[in-house]
């Protein structure tokens, strides 16, 4: 890793050439590195050092972007992107695990995950009561939602019986299965206590299914909502683009923004 002031200015140029320019950027506070890898204080020491603020901001300003540090000991302002951020580092050292990976490998299952993780609906796309479609991360990158080829399911296949092609879209594949249930058991978790109910007639919501493909977010909008005799709601009407069922709301997910919980 190279934690130069060259090499930090060169990593952001390839963002930017990949991205765009960015307005604001936003960082961990020195405080949330303390347990964390020695890179991470060589990385904070060279933003604070006289050169690092003076070579840095100096590119910084030239391209016109603000830079933030969330407050120190407030990890909270990180909100749900810390959780994903955490998550899918978790789900990659995981499924990685022991695996030796070519550079070219590795490179493209990093930019699949990427994909993935643009790929999760926000909010609502419109006021429109019967537009099903969400705002995704995809949608200020490319001007459309992330979509990923097709590809036969290798999760249940022993790596001894695929080709490395194959290997590298298995592990792409029990990747996602883990990451987007983890990320959706978060959103269930963050929304959970919220008053009001984010639970409500006309809300769009993520449904949880077995065995979705990489990149697909079945979505619905609840119709009706089935409160119990303790005016609970455990169970709520959806329409989806297939139909109209009933679902459990262990089985829903609240997209985030829309409630005000990202």
């Amino acid at each position: 890793m190279d934690l130069s002031s060259a090499g930090f200015i060169s990593a952001l140029r390839r963002f930017i050439g990949h991205h765009g320019i960015p307005k604001e950027i936003h960082s961990d506070n020195a405080t949330n590195f303390q347990g964390a890898k020695h890179e991470l204080h060589d990385l904070y020491r060279l933003l604070n050092s006289k050169l690092g603020q003076t070579t840095i901001g100096t590119e910084l300003s030239q391209q016109g972007i603000l830079w933030h540090f969330i407050p120190p000991r407030a990890p909270n302002f990180g909100g749900l992107w810390e959780a994903a951020v955490r998550s899918s580092k978790t789900a990659l050292k995981k499924e990685i695990g022991s695996h030796q990976l070519t550079h070219e490998n590795f490179c493209t299952l990093l930019v699949q995950i990427a994909a993935a993780l643009n790929s999760r609906p926000l909010c609502p796309l419109s006021d429109d009561p019967t537009d099903m479609n969400a705002l995704t991360p995809a949608h200020f990158l490319i001007g459309t939602s992330m979509k990923a080829l097709p590809d036969p399911d290798f999760t249940a296949i022993p790596s001894n019986r695929l080709t490395h092609y194959q290997q590298r879209q298995q592990m792409f594949q029990r990747y996602w299965q883990r990451w987007s249930q983890e990320y959706l058991t978060g959103l269930q978790q963050a929304t959970k206590h919220l008053q009001p109910s984010p639970i409500r007639i006309g809300s769009i919501v993520v449904v949880r299914e077995d065995n979705i493909p990489p990149l697909d977010w079945p979505l619905a909008r609840i119709t009706e909502v089935h409160p119990g005799a303790d005016g609970v709601i455990r169970v709520v009407t959806i329409r989806t683009s297939r139909g109209t069922y009933r679902r459990p709301v262990n089985r829903i997910c609240p997209l985030p923004i829309a409630d005000n919980i990202e």
